[in-house]
C-alpha cells in the first residue's frame, strides 16, 4: 500500500534532515528513488507527465530551430525531457539519483535523450554555456538556503548566448528562512539569476494552494548574445 501523502512528505522531510546532518544536502534523492523501488507514487514531484506549466510554455513559445541543445536540470523520471525530444530538441537530461536515471531508461526505451547522473555542483566543463534551452524545476528550492547562490550559479552557467532559461519555483515573500523542503526561493535569490546575466522575458505567478497561500512562479530568462 502507497503511503499516505502527508506520510511521503514527512518521510522527505526526515530524509532531507538526515542528508543535512551529513553535510550532503542532495544525497536524499537517491534515498528517495531507490526506496521507491519502482513505485512512481513514492516520489511526491512524479507525476508520470510532462510539467502542465512547461507543457503550456511550448505550446506558445517555440521560437527553436530543430536540433537545438536543451539541458533538463533534475530531471526525475524523464517526462520533461522527452516532451523536448519529441520536439526536435537534442535532449540532454541528468539526474544525481542513478537510480531515477535507470528508471527514465527502463520507461522510455527507445529514447532520443541522453539520460546521465551528473551532480548539479559539479557539472562537466564542457556543459558551460552549452544550452540553447535549460529547464530548471523544483531542484534549486530542495536545497537548503547556504547552497542556494551556488546552485542559482550552477544552473546559470549552462545557458549559451542568446539562450533561454525557464524556471518553475515555488516562492517566498520574505528574505526569513522558510521550513522545508521544499524552500521556496526569495525576491533577492530570484534576482540573483539576473545578477549572472540571465534577463527576465516573461514572469507568471501560480497560486499552487489558497488554503495554504502556496505561490509558483514560471520565469523566461533569456541571456544576452555577448557573454
Amino acid at each position: 500500500m502507497s503511503e499516505q501523502p502527508q506520510n511521503l512528505q514527512l518521510h522527505v522531510q526526515q530524509l532531507a534532515d538526515q542528508a543535512l546532518q551529513k553535510q550532503q544536502p542532495s544525497a536524499w534523492f537517491e534515498v528517495l528513488y531507490a526506496q521507491a523501488q519502482g513505485d512512481a507514487t513514492q516520489i511526491p514531484w512524479a507525476k508520470l507527465a510532462p510539467h502542465p506549466c512547461l507543457q503550456k510554455w511550448l505550446a506558445h513559445y517555440q521560437p527553436f530551430v530543430l536540433g537545438q541543445k536543451a539541458l533538463i536540470i533534475g530531471c526525475g523520471l524523464g517526462d520533461d525531457a522527452e516532451a523536448l525530444a519529441e520536439l526536435g530538441f537534442d535532449v540532454t537530461a541528468f539526474d544525481i539519483s542513478p537510480t531515477a536515471i535507470t528508471w527514465c531508461q527502463q520507461r522510455f526505451p527507445n529514447s532520443l535523450v541522453n539520460y546521465v547522473v551528473a551532480d548539479l555542483f559539479a557539472l562537466s566543463a564542457q556543459w558551460q554555456l552549452g544550452f540553447d534551452f535549460v529547464f530548471e524545476c523544483r531542484n534549486i528550492q530542495a536545497l537548503p538556503l547556504n547552497i542556494r547562490y551556488t546552485a542559482i550559479s550552477c544552473v546559470a552557467s549552462v545557458v549559451a548566448p542568446s539562450g533561454t532559461l525557464l524556471l518553475i519555483s515555488y516562492v517566498r515573500d520574505t528574505d526569513a528562512e522558510p521550513c522545508g523542503p521544499p524552500w521556496p526561493l526569495s525576491e533577492s535569490e530570484l534576482a540573483h539569476f539576473e545578477s549572472l546575466g540571465l534577463q527576465p522575458v516573461e514572469k507568471i505567478v501560480f497560486q499552487e494552494s489558497e488554503r495554504f497561500n502556496i505561490k509558483q512562479v514560471r520565469i523566461e530568462y533569456q541571456r544576452s548574445s555577448l557573454v
